[in-house]
């Protein structure tokens, strides 16, 4: 593969509409995702996902991994100078921007990045926008990014480092994927930050001062780790004591269900890949839980598979770069289906698949937004 010095990829954009025709999974072979008995605890429910086919994805990396390792840098624009394969390169970008951040995968191994991952340093902390894949030994590449943190504009850190037990809870990461608007991201940072203070002890004046404005230092507050903790561990630790038979049966992922309401779906392509993000993903559901009051019937099994299993739509877009990745946005009058399939030699299969449900849940009863 020819890589150039610095890049968007180049992207093809593809819009297709559909006459509410049933769409597949995006991969070259369309898995049978089966819902099993929910796992509770307090708003939170969890649906485990098996599955009858998995892949090896042992040849990728995800971001903590490789910022850990070093494999991977992540800085602002304007400090791309000293990042370059080759002294013939030159990076077209002079200054900071605050949806633009530069990375670098100097590993042998391609990249994953998830929509919702939290990046901090910089000038300002940002989530990543959407999903895609990062080739090995890439030169710098522009992934796009929203800033979760509005109230900062001086540098912390001259690199960037990773959230390593957290993820954007879900009104925030939706925002990220569906929206794609900056001032979405920042009025659900507003919102989250002000609900869980208030969660915490009734009112926004329970943490000193105000709510901070950056997303991720709510996080690093010992009551706000506490009660995510609180609500994720019994999930996680039920989860953990049954991984080894849910790992004979492939769980590839999980539907969530908040106060009773459909939510949001995550699948992955191994059941190894699922257990990398597990920790982050199950506090992203636990923030969310905590920060939602309004309660509904509660969601079953059947509720779950029906989520799940329903893909028609009447709109799809897809970001394609030939040979990587192809991204695609399935969109229907009450959900979105973002499918992340690798397109890399030995590979074309789903790597990841989220499903969101529109404004206040799904409502499998009658098909359409409560």
């Amino acid at each position: 593969m020819s890589r150039s010095a610095f890049s968007r990829f180049g992207l093809g954009v593809l819009v297709v509409t559909f006459a509410c025709s049933s769409l597949v999974w995006g991969g070259t072979a369309s898995p049978n995702y089966k819902v099993l008995n929910p796992i509770s605890h307090g708003n939170l429910t969890i649906f485990p996902v098996v599955t009858s086919i998995t892949h090896d994805t042992s040849r990728f990396i995800t971001l903590d991994e490789g910022i850990r390792s070093g494999e991977v840098v992540v800085t602002e624009g304007g400090r791309t100078s000293g990042l370059i394969r080759g002294p013939q390169h030159r990076i077209p970008v002079s200054r900071a921007q605050v949806n633009t951040l530069v990375l670098v995968n100097n590993s042998k191994r391609p990249l994953i990045l998830l929509a919702g991952e939290i990046v901090i340093g910089g000038k300002q902390d940002r989530v990543v926008a959407k999903d895609r894949v990062i080739p090995a030994e890439s030169d710098p590449v522009d992934f796009g990014v929203f800033c979760v943190e509005p109230g900062r504009w001086t540098e912390t850190s001259a690199q960037f480092s990773t959230m390593k037990s957290q993820m954007a809870q879900p009104s925030v990461r939706k925002e990220a994927m569906v929206a794609q608007d900056q001032h979405r991201v920042w009025s659900s940072v507003g919102e989250a930050n002000g609900a869980i203070a208030g969660a915490l002890a009734g009112s926004p004046a329970a943490m000193p001062g105000h709510p901070p404005s950056s997303y991720a230092k709510t996080f690093t507050d010992e009551r706000v780790r506490k009660a995510i903790a609180d609500q994720a561990a019994p999930v996680e630790q039920s989860y953990s004591s049954s991984i080894s038979q849910l790992r004979d049966q492939h769980a590839v992922g999980v539907v969530v269900a908040i106060c009773g309401r459909l939510i949001w779906a995550d699948l992955f392509a191994s059941t190894a890949l699922l257990e990398k993000y597990w920790p982050k993903l199950v506090r992203s559901y636990a923030a969310e839980a905590i920060t939602t009051q309004r309660a509904a019937k509660p969601a079953t099994v059947s509720d779950a598979q029906q989520f799940l299993d329903r893909t028609e739509g009447n709109r799809e877009v897809i970001e394609n770069e030939p040979g990587i990745y192809r991204q695609s946005e399935t969109i229907a009058p009450n959900f979105k289906l973002f499918t992340l399939a690798s397109l890399l030699p030995g590979t074309g299969f789903d790597l990841h698949i989220s499903k969101i449900a529109d404004v206040n849940g799904y409502s499998p009863e009658i098909g359409k937004l409560q």
